[in-house]
């Protein structure tokens, strides 16, 4: 009875009254934050990713998936464009079927919206579970000024209400996935990992952080198999008629050289051999430098994963934002619209860190955005090649953001433990 007193005290019920409140007002932002996205999304084209996602859709719709893959857009570059897993076919085909639809489009809902709204629920669905995962973990504790930034962030407005793509919804799945290894659910990890594997298969990078964490609790094979079974599903039409395009196109896929980081300033040495374009037919040394960095991003997270496998279940969504940090850092190439993919996982980890790289991709994104649109207001968005030298030296600020933060978190964590100091596979296990 003492113990049921205690629960049901007036001074407990007020304190939760009051916890309540932040929840509610950031919910509210967020909500404000997606109506506003809502009225760009219907007054506005998107940039050049939205022209290129409706040909896809009449690609699917006319010849097929495996002609789409085989003969999709081809950039200045060679590049095949069309490098999304077949969810995102099938969805181009569904939105281009549904906004061909008199009603539909007598109430607005063409194909560009239709395109940025499940990334505009996504976003809305990131904030409630960061409000939730901050109200029911002391570990995660988000500030309510960091909250309330992440519900409104001005890269959100531009990428989920603008731009055109299908990364806020990635983003969705994965946050998802982490949260269900706090409460302890690998199926429901599984099934949420597989989900954003099948929008884009950025995922995958992250792997071996979700797989070692319940292979360390011994359940690895229920996590695994879900997983499994989700994607070959999914992937069932192009694994059984074309595997080899669907592989090229979609796990070959390194982005654009020369525009982001470390290829951008090999780029300025104005050798030939770092002047290419694109993620295909570099040159040999582009090529080779963009696999080296390619290749120490993977062993980077490898290390990650291994080291950390013992580690409570809130050390994997840290150890998520870590390797975000290093991928951004040494990626060859990064599109304005990735910006989205670390944002909540930084904010999780440091929400001082998450202000000033908010703050800097913002300049990055609006520059980018202004100078493709021609200026405000924004209506349609395209980038080329010349507007290319215009743009690209804001994103040094996002990428010096993240050096100079990876440096402190680092320093930080070498001074809690000093094995950190050095190059180590030693494991990882909480005091």
């Amino acid at each position: 009875m003492p113990e049921d007193r205690a629960v049901w005290s007036p001074q407990i019920i007020t304190s939760s009254r009051v916890a309540i409140r932040p929840a509610f007002w950031i919910t509210a932002l967020a909500l404000v934050a997606a109506a506003f996205k809502i009225v760009i999304a219907l007054n506005t084209f998107g940039t050049n990713d939205v022209a290129a996602f409706y040909t896809f859709s009449r690609s699917l719709a006319d010849h097929g998936l495996e002609w789409t893959y085989r003969n999709g857009i081809v950039w200045f570059s060679g590049l095949p464009i069309f490098n999304h897993p077949p969810l995102t076919a099938y969805y181009l085909q569904l939105t281009r079927h549904v906004s061909r639809q008199e009603f539909f489009r007598s109430c607005g809902l063409t194909f560009p919206f239709l395109l940025r709204l499940p990334g505009i629920v996504a976003d809305f669905i990131v904030v409630l579970v960061l409000v939730r995962l901050s109200a029911t973990s002391a570990r995660f504790r988000i500030p309510t000024w960091a909250l309330a930034l992440f519900a409104i962030s001005p890269v959100s407005l531009m990428v989920s209400g603008f731009h055109g793509n299908t990364d806020p919804v990635v983003v969705m799945f994965l946050i998802l996935a982490a949260y269900m290894c706090l409460r302890k659910r690998p199926v429901l990890c599984g099934i949420f990992f597989a989900l954003s594997c099948q929008v884009k298969v950025i995922p995958f990078l992250f792997l071996p952080i979700i797989f070692f964490f319940w292979l360390a609790r011994r359940v690895a094979l229920r996590f695994s198999i879900p997983f499994v079974l989700l994607c070959v599903t999914m992937w069932a039409e192009p694994l059984v008629k074309f595997p080899s395009l669907f592989l090229k196109n979609v796990f070959s896929y390194g982005s654009f050289w020369g525009g982001w980081g470390i290829t951008y300033w090999l780029r300025l040495t104005g050798w030939q051999q770092f002047n290419g374009a694109g993620a295909f037919y570099l040159p040999p040394a582009a090529a080779a430098t963009s696999f080296l960095l390619k290749l120490g991003i993977v062993v980077a997270i490898l290390l990650i994963a291994w080291r950390r496998r013992y580690l409570k279940g809130c050390a994997v969504i840290d150890s998520i934002a870590y390797a975000w940090i290093i991928f951004f850092v040494f990626s060859p190439g990064v599109c304005v619209q990735y910006m989205v993919w670390l944002a909540p996982f930084v904010l999780i980890l440091s929400p001082t860190f998450y202000v000033w790289l908010t703050a800097t991709s913002s300049l990055f994104l609006f520059f980018f955005y202004n100078v493709t649109a021609g200026g405000l207001p924004w209506f349609i968005a395209v980038s080329t090649n010349k507007l290319n030298t215009v743009w690209t030296p804001w994103s040094l600020w996002p990428w010096t953001t993240l050096i100079l933060g990876m440096i402190l978190l680092w320093k930080k964590a070498a001074a809690a433990d000093p094995s950190l100091r050095l190059f180590s596979l030693q494991t990882l296990r909480e005091p």
